[in-house]
């Protein structure tokens, strides 16, 4: 008598990581482009949301947990959204998502999360994690790494390393950058990307390391980072605003490290997807209009410790 293996019923997990502005966000849409058929579940550190916006042009399951990281603060939060989410799906006959994709803050360290994942008895029954993603800049990855031990913890986790902006990046940079990503996960398959752009077949399929291990009492990290959050209540003038952030983040580069939002501008009618990071303002993109929206504009700062002249200086400059 030979016996067939039961079906793996279990929702497949994709954990997405890296640092503040390594291109995370571009990342997840260039995934969802791809692989639709996929419910997200969004971490942000500040108390004021905006990733979502962010994601506008995709019609999937969206759950968004703010106002901490999942590795400390909204760690607990977690558990009970998957299981929501598991019963929501199970409850449908014509399945209506395929995969989970998880993409944290950037300041999360993984442990926690992936701990989760792997002991709480109900959720590893139903769900299976395939891997971490974790994305990390070339301009400005090694910086981080210097600094901040929670972008050494995400690396050191990492199934596969997406290098992003090689275009902003000098030869030297790449080439320091990688070996010391050869050092923190010699086995991690690390990959470039511009702009997003990536085989997203290549990303979606792992290789089988089982090599997470299970830890007891994950350690509570403590972040001296801060989040504030400026609101537009009407348009504002885009040079006006652009050279204020510019102007900001070149005098506060080494503490200012994300900046992030949706405008609504004087001399665009669709509003403005704004982002930067290591003393960079990226140029703007318009995001398509939604009927629902408040038309209040609203940016997110993410620093190392406080700058009080953060937003006088730019209401100032308005």
């Amino acid at each position: 008598m030979t016996f067939s293996p039961e079906p793996d019923n279990r929702i497949p997990v994709i954990v997405l990581s890296g640092f503040l502005g390594s291109g995370k966000t571009t990342l997840l849409n260039q995934l969802l482009n791809h692989a639709p058929r996929s419910a997200v579940v969004i971490n942000e550190f500040g108390a004021t949301p905006v990733d979502q916006q962010l994601l506008r042009q995709h019609n999937v399951p969206l759950s968004v947990l703010s106002g901490g990281c999942l590795c400390c603060q909204v760690h607990g939060a977690l558990t009970p959204l998957l299981k929501n989410l598991r019963m929501a799906w199970q409850a449908q006959a014509e399945k209506p998502f395929d995969r989970v994709l998880i993409e944290t803050s950037g300041i999360a360290t993984p442990e926690p999360i992936l701990d989760t994942l792997l002991r709480e008895r109900w959720l590893a029954s139903r769900y299976r994690l395939d891997g971490l993603i974790v994305t990390v800049s070339a301009a400005a990855g090694e910086d981080a790494l210097n600094r901040y031990p929670e972008a050494q913890a995400q690396i050191v986790w990492a199934d596969t390393l997406i290098i992003t902006h090689t275009d902003l990046a000098e030869d030297r940079q790449i080439d320091s950058l990688t070996a010391r990503l050869d050092q923190l996960a010699p086995a991690a398959a690390k990959l470039h990307a511009v702009h997003g752009a990536i085989d997203p077949d290549t990303l979606l399929t792992f290789q089988k390391q089982h090599r997470y291990r299970l830890i007891s009492d994950p350690p509570i990290p403590e972040h001296r980072f801060g989040s504030t959050t400026l609101q537009f209540d009407q348009p504002v003038s885009w040079p006006r605003l652009q050279a204020a952030l510019e102007n900001l983040m070149m005098r506060h580069a080494d503490r200012l490290l994300r900046l992030k939002g949706v405008v609504y501008t004087t001399e665009h009618r669709r509003p403005v997807c704004v982002q930067g990071s290591a003393g960079r303002l990226f140029p703007p993109a318009l995001l398509p209009a939604r009927t629902s929206e408040d038309g209040r504009g609203r940016l997110v700062f993410i620093t190392d410790g406080e700058i009080k002249v953060l937003l006088e200086s730019v209401t100032a400059a308005l």
